[in-house]
């Protein structure tokens, strides 16, 4: 009895199957490194030296490693000091970037065209090339080991956030700008009222890749805050790096606290992203 050949099976793409080893192997070199850090938290300085980085941990229950890195590493200072940094840093980015974008796309003025493409050369300079110069300027206001120099910093330099803005803004008729006018409102009640309601998924979008970078950076803190009590969470982790070695199983255990708020942070803050505000304006 020959077989219907309408009920053969049909073959595997090979490219369904070469986009889920993609996916696979992503999720692999994502992954990796977390199960060695978090391996690694729970080990004894032991364990470290002479198991391999994947090797099981003695007791899945020492967390000794993670009361050290909390206690000796000034934690509780550090995440006081990075939220301290990270509510003005972003709040004078989301401010600073939407007027900026507000200003560039809605009005007409000289030099316009010069000043988009200043903010183009800018994102083209390497920020190391600058800190010769910068860190002068910012020692000449006497904020050197204040929390104020990395504030300032990471304000002044976020040009990529006033384009994100500048992509939102344009995608906002100016019809609601023109109805608001009629109605007797000023530039600044349109922005504040009108334009700044409707950039909710764009303010997300930035405070999600600006917190995360300034969450996550060291440079700049371990160059303008040589005071231990000014420490941010990458510094404090510094702390356990010494010149005959390192406690890596402290320092994963920090980093494993580090990790926790940021991705907490990011699965609370990413819909925001995806949501269509701007999309809804005129209706």
């Amino acid at each position: 009895m020959t077989p219907d050949p309408t009920t053969r099976r049909r073959p595997f793409p090979v490219g369904t199957a070469l986009t889920y080893l993609s996916l696979l192997a992503a999720v692999v070199v994502v992954l990796l490194p977390l199960a060695v850090v978090f391996l690694t938290s729970l080990k004894t300085s032991r364990e470290v030296t002479e198991g391999g980085a994947l090797s099981l941990p003695g007791d899945w229950l020492n967390f000794d490693n993670y009361v050290t890195a909390f206690t000796d590493g000034n934690m509780l200072a550090a995440f006081g000091n990075t939220a301290f940094i990270l509510v003005f840093s972003i709040g004078g980015t989301v401010l600073i970037g939407s007027m900026t974008a507000y200003a560039v796309d809605r009005f007409d003025f000289r030099g316009k065209k010069l000043v988009m493409a200043l903010f183009l050369v800018a994102t083209l300079v390497p920020g190391v090339t600058t800190q010769v110069a910068t860190f002068q300027v910012i020692n000449s206001f006497g904020l050197v080991d204040t929390r104020w120099a990395p504030i300032l910093l990471y304000m002044g330099t976020d040009i990529v956030s006033v384009y994100i803005f500048l992509q939102f803004i344009r995608s906002i008729p100016t019809s609601l700008d023109e109805a608001a006018r009629l109605d007797g409102a000023n530039t600044f009640t349109i922005y504040r009222k009108i334009i700044l309601p409707l950039l909710k998924p764009a303010i997300a979008t930035v405070v999600i890749i600006k917190g995360i970078t300034t969450y996550n950076d060291f440079y700049i803190p371990f160059l303008y805050l040589h005071s231990e009590e000014l420490g941010t969470i990458s510094t404090a982790l510094f702390r356990f790096k010494g010149p005959f070695g390192a406690h890596w199983e402290a320092i994963s255990a920090g980093a494993i606290l580090v990790i926790l708020p940021t991705l907490v942070v990011f699965l609370l803050l990413q819909r925001w992203i995806y949501n269509g505000f701007a999309q809804g304006a005129t209706k």
